[in-house]
């Protein structure tokens, strides 16, 4: 299911509802992996709002992260941070759901570990399964250099498909932790959030699968949505 909005605005709206819509149709625990980004943002301050606030499960949904920069939790560039100001430290979630990235006291190749372990203990298995997601939805954004979450072009995190998480430094970028490719499409809906005129031109090579961009390589075992602006659609 695709869809095109008017505006940022609109698409953050739409996107709410929808991941709504979706976690409360479904029984039992879930499971969401965040993205940074200021669409995503958006989205995160309407589910914690009235009305939608009340209908989303609270309680039964556990929160990851697709990817994290590595720095500490309460800097401003952390995406746990935005996530929290903007969402979870509004809403009635149990502390215990939370799973941010760890950032402090490690190294960030063993940050990178430590939270494959933290998601492998959540899965219950060493190995992801093909029918048996480790995600309810996986939320993704897209930078103009087709990069999604931090797998950036011409770094190894690309040729990952063993581990589940993985140390990136791209060039001329702090160091991130992201989730690799087997992860992020070990996922019932996996949805690209994707506003603004400057990546209009990514958005369509991606779409017409560009083998050049790492966007282009997700491969979600369940389904592929695109929601996007009028802008970034063209």
């Amino acid at each position: 299911m695709d869809a095109i909005l008017a505006d940022p605005a609109a698409l953050a709206a739409h996107a709410a509802a929808w991941l709504v819509d979706t976690l409360a149709a479904r029984p039992g625990r879930l499971a969401v992996a965040l993205s940074g980004g200021s669409t995503p943002k958006a989205m995160y301050e309407q589910l914690a709002q009235p009305p939608l606030a009340s209908r989303l499960p609270w309680d039964r949904v556990h929160w990851f992260w697709g990817d994290e920069r590595f720095v500490p939790h309460d800097d401003p560039k952390s995406n746990l941070r935005m996530a929290q100001e903007a969402m979870l430290s509004h809403a009635p979630t149990p502390p215990a759901n939370i799973h941010p990235v760890p950032t402090e006291g490690l190294s960030a190749p063993d940050a990178a570990q430590r939270y494959q372990a933290e998601l492998q203990a959540f899965y219950g298995a060493d190995t992801l399964q093909p029918g048996r997601p480790l995600f309810d939805v996986v939320l993704l954004g897209l930078g103009t250099n087709g990069h999604t979450a931090s797998l950036f072009p011409g770094t190894p995190a690309l040729q990952e498909r063993t581990a589940w998480a993985a140390a990136v430094t791209p060039d001329n970028e702090p160091t991130r932790i992201t989730l690799t490719y087997p992860a992020l499409e070990s996922c019932r809906d996996c949805v690209f959030l994707v506003a603004g005129a400057d990546k209009r031109d990514v958005l369509a090579r991606v779409r017409a699968s560009d083998p050049a961009l790492p966007a282009s390589h997700v491969r979600p075992h369940g389904n592929l949505h695109w929601f996007t602006d009028r802008a970034a659609s063209g």
